[in-house]
């Protein structure tokens, strides 16, 4: 029986542990300094905190202080831990990742490194790696449409597998795959990692048009379908400036995941708030008192950066990007004026 570790017992550190018990994996789930809560509720027997589904029967638990224990003999290792915690828990778990096969990587966002240079978390990984001297296996991007709680509860569901050697993502779609948990296997890793993050901050722009009905009463229906299309041209668009492949954000990476986040997911609530008249800083306080992460907040403005260092050329070409950037920072302009005029058509 192979061996798989998961760093992170948040929504989708746990979620993911159903398929991977599903296709007769042993998983091992190790919990951050930050997730003792969580852990301490399914060791109860209590449903997971995050995803209100009790965690998958046969799931080892791990501690923080047990970090090396859950790594010991793991075939793969799975970093599944906020974006701002991927570095340090990659050098914690460095000697651990050297050791396996493949590591896997359902987190999403940038990373800068020490000199201000944003990163996709890939490369950050694999700088973190060279500058301590230590050799890491393929990385496996996971994204696409799932749901942590679905995905938990066994629900149909289908994501991508994104590395740079294809016959690695192939190896483990097949070994990863159940009957409700399909796998697309692809060897486009940029364009997986660049829809990863983008959506989120996307999925903020997509709320906002569904919180603007809450606020007046009426829907702006079509706004958010503009924004959709915008949002998935700019994937596409960056993706394509770095190198990946155009189709990668039209597919389960980008339109899929968008679609899927759009609909309920943290960045789209967080969203819905500053539609319906909220500002951007109370919004994300009040979500931050209810221990709900929106990734996509921090995202965009890296992902600004992102673009000034390593895709200037199309920086005009982003203009959603740029009005989400804008909104967050508390912009005296209307939500709608913003959202407008960086989706709709412009005269030809």
């Amino acid at each position: 029986m192979a061996k798989i570790t998961i760093l992170g017992a948040g929504a989708m550190g746990s979620g993911i542990c159903t398929p991977l018990i599903n296709a007769g994996w042993e998983v091992r789930l190790w919990g951050t300094w930050l997730d003792d809560h969580l852990l301490d509720a399914c060791e109860a027997g209590k449903p997971h905190p995050r995803t209100n589904v009790p965690l998958a029967k046969g799931v080892k638990l791990y501690r923080s202080a047990d970090l090396n224990k859950a790594l010991d003999g793991s075939d793969v290792v799975v970093m599944s831990v906020a974006s701002g915690g991927v570095p340090k828990v990659t050098e914690m778990a460095l000697e651990g990742i050297s050791k396996a096969k493949a590591l896997w990587l359902t987190s999403k966002g940038f990373c800068p490194d020490e000199n201000g240079k944003i990163q996709l978390l890939p490369e950050a990984i694999r700088t973190i790696a060279k500058q301590k001297g230590v050799t890491i296996p393929p990385i496996v991007a996971i994204a696409g449409p799932v749901k942590a709680n679905e995905c938990a509860e066994g629900k149909p569901t289908a994501t991508i597998f994104g590395c740079k050697d294809l016959d690695v993502s192939r190896k483990y779609a097949r070994e990863a795959r159940t009957e409700v948990y399909c796998i697309e296997a692809t060897d486009d890793e940029t364009g997986v990692e660049i829809c990863a993050p983008m959506k989120n901050v996307y999925a903020i722009a997509l709320g906002i048009a569904d919180g603007l009905e809450e606020g007046t009463g009426f829907p702006h229906h079509n706004l958010k379908a503009a924004t959709f299309n915008q949002a998935v041209k700019e994937m596409s668009l960056l993706g394509q400036a770095l190198g990946a492949k155009p189709e990668t954000a039209y597919g389960l990476a980008g339109v899929g995941d968008l679609e899927v986040t759009g609909l309920s997911g943290r960045n789209k609530v967080y969203g819905v708030r500053i539609g319906r008249g909220e500002t951007a800083k109370d919004a994300l306080a009040e979500m931050e008192r209810l221990e709900q992460t929106v990734e996509g907040v921090p995202a965009a403005g890296l992902a600004t950066t992102f673009v000034e260092q390593s895709a200037p050329q199309i920086k005009d070409q982003l203009p959603l990007l740029r009005a989400v950037h804008e909104i967050l920072a508390g912009s005296s302009l209307s939500v709608v004026k913003i959202l407008s005029e960086a989706v709709l058509p412009k005269m030809p």
